[in-house]
């Protein structure tokens, strides 16, 4: 697909914006061969320096694309964050739900995950919590190729897998968690994240990839908690004084709601489509015209033919 829309765009000679959400070469190793993160590069390297601009959803991804000369640096932008604020609303709480999320024990605390269930997202995390929480409940919103290695390591736990949801049943489920936790350290941004902070649930998350651009430093303890990457007692800690203060639920979870509604979907989208397509369609005329330049310096200086001596 990628390599068609490139196509497209050099044969309708228009402007080519590529965004760049999924960073490959850390999936790689967890999924196949080490040896080809290095070619990966080369395939993101070429397509992007085709592009005319590259989105990427946070300053750490922007950072490593920069470092790793992806493409120029002026021509790697962020795609600011945004959410549906509407679709992901506290007013979705549900108590069907809750049933439904805690397997027949809504009076019990509720640890909501939403997300793709891939080995790269580290959810074996979840396994050290839940040992040292025999009182929580666990529930896995999404599915993914590792939804049965997972079903095997909570055999006998209180978990539930829900699969797929979509649409209000998925706001519902967001809304009627008590704590959202995600222990993935690969998040380019963490969509996942910004819906549970819009649906009025309180946030615990890896201190990794996207997640910092979501909950500043001097935001941590107010509009969510972040917790040391693989540091299962940190994590804990968070989940303890999150679910043994509902006072403290309510007011980070309100507070995340706040910060949120700043970043809708709206205010996003106005930004690329007024600034960051004029600045690629800007980029494209300048490249346009360099080639210009270079073909009318040939044309002026035209080569001469070589002499050809004759002897006799």
């Amino acid at each position: 697909m990628v390599f068609g829309a490139l196509i497209i765009a050099k044969l309708l000679c228009v402007p080519l914006v590529m965004s760049y959400h999924t960073h490959v070469p850390i999936y790689i190793p967890k999924y196949t061969f080490s040896w080809l993160v290095k070619p990966m590069w080369l395939v993101i390297k070429f397509l992007h320096r085709a592009a005319d601009l590259t989105l990427v959803t946070s300053t750490v991804l922007a950072k490593e694309l920069k470092a790793a000369r992806v493409a120029a640096a002026c021509k790697i932008r962020l795609w600011h964050k945004g959410v549906d604020s509407e679709s992901f609303h506290p007013h979705y709480k549900c108590h069907e739900m809750r049933i439904h999320l805690t397997d027949g024990e809504p009076q019990k605390p509720l640890i909501i995950h939403v997300g793709r269930l891939g080995v790269e997202k580290n959810l074996g995390f979840f396994k050290m919590l839940m040992d040292r929480l025999p009182e929580v409940r666990l529930a896995f919103i999404g599915d993914g190729p590792y939804r049965k290695e997972l079903e095997e390591m909570f055999i006998g736990m209180p978990v539930v897998f829900t699969g797929m949801l979509h649409g209000e049943e998925l706001s519902r489920a967001y809304a009627s968690g008590d704590v959202f936790v995600t222990p993935s350290e690969s998040e380019t941004l963490g969509f996942v994240v910004l819906e549970a902070m819009s649906s009025g649930v309180p946030i615990i998350a890896a201190r990794a990839g996207g997640i910092p651009d979501i909950v500043p430093p001097e935001q941590e303890g107010k509009i969510g908690f972040l917790f040391t990457p693989g540091d299962i007692n940190d994590c804990l800690s968070k989940v303890k004084l999150l679910l043994n203060s509902p006072e403290l639920r309510l007011n980070v979870g309100q507070t995340g709601r706040a910060e949120v509604e700043k970043h809708d979907w709206r205010a996003a989208t106005k930004k690329v489509r007024n600034e960051q397509y004029n600045a690629a369609i800007w980029f494209w005329q300048k490249k346009r015209f360099q080639l210009l330049r270079q073909r009318l310096w040939w044309l002026r200086y035209p080569r001469r033919a070589p002499q050809v001596r004759h002897t006799s």
